[in-house]
């Protein structure tokens, strides 16, 4: 395997700009480029896991929807169970609900009640961190149910756009920063 920041720097490069998507003035920063290869997939999930060698994570939670593709392999890789946090009316079964700040107005989040047990140590997966906010509201979610948060962690940051601040109580990991 070659040196970490060369992985990292071949990674950040083959993630695909879009202007004006979702709407005028965004630049969406387009995964389905890195996840197609392969070896650059793998490269991501590996990096990602090398962060939590040696610690017990009970359960990986992962967004939906892109949180879904690397929370899932994180897991599998980790040994951990691996909890969906779905929108709205997604899950089957009794759920836990948090309210979040949209730019304009809001959206819900939710995640079966039995999902997690009081002091499982708990990893929070997604694909981008922009904002924050739907990632503080996963937060509210996992502390809600006795959930021990390890780091929260994901494949980019935007740091442009300070995420982070809403995240000032937990541990924040992202591979690639843009």
């Amino acid at each position: 395997m070659m040196d970490k920041s060369k992985i990292v720097e071949e990674l950040k490069g083959s993630i695909r700009d879009i202007p004006d998507f979702p709407k005028k003035g965004i630049i969406f920063k387009d995964i389905t480029t890195l996840i197609k290869d392969g070896k650059k997939f793998q490269n991501a999930i590996d990096c990602v896991v090398e962060r939590y060698a040696g610690e017990r994570i009970d359960k990986v939670v992962s967004i939906e929807a892109r949180g879904f593709i690397f929370g899932s392999a994180i897991a599998y890789k980790l040994g951990a169970g691996l909890i969906p946090v779905r929108k709205k009316g997604k899950l089957p079964y009794k759920t836990h609900k948090v309210e979040y700040e949209l730019e304009y107005g809001t959206d819900s989040l939710e995640i079966h009640k039995d999902a997690i047990s009081p002091g499982d140590n708990v990893l929070i997966i997604d694909d981008l961190l922009a904002t924050g906010g739907t990632m503080k509201a996963v937060c509210e979610l996992v502390n809600g149910l006795g959930g021990k948060i390890i780091e929260v962690a994901f494949l980019i940051e935007l740091t442009f756009l300070k995420g982070r601040q809403k995240l000032k109580d937990h541990k924040v990991f992202s591979l690639i920063e843009f």
